[in-house]
């Protein structure tokens, strides 16, 4: 009963994934092309942080928009699941490093910037 919850949940998020992605088009080159100069990267709390300490106010807001989509869907995906958003938060975070591309920054569990491998 856990797994299949899990299961499902995992399901919507990747749902959710691709919704984000197509959703804007020209912000998600923007957020690829970020990561792919290592200035932003996942957070192990299931959002995206900036890596590097100056970044563009453009970048700052783009960041902030995604942040407030996301947090947006982990409280849907809560709701309807009875579990707690940082539960949602922890999948999609597992998620999002499974989908890192290798050379992009990803938050270990010590809180420290780190490059997938």
């Amino acid at each position: 009963m856990y797994a299949r919850r899990h299961l499902k949940i995992l399901v919507k998020l990747i749902l959710m994934s691709c919704l984000l992605a197509v959703g804007s088009i020209a912000s998600a080159q923007t957020l690829d092309q970020a990561k792919a100069d290592g200035l932003i990267g996942e957070k192990s709390d299931g959002y995206i942080g900036f890596v590097a300490e100056r970044v563009s106010p453009e970048l700052v807001s783009l960041v902030e928009n995604v942040n407030r989509q996301r947090r947006e869907r982990y409280e849907q995906i809560a709701q309807q699941n009875n579990i707690s958003v940082n539960e949602v938060a922890q999948l999609a975070y597992a998620r999002a490093v499974q989908a890192t591309r290798p050379g992009h920054y990803v938050e270990d569990a010590n809180g420290q910037w780190v490059k997938k491998p």
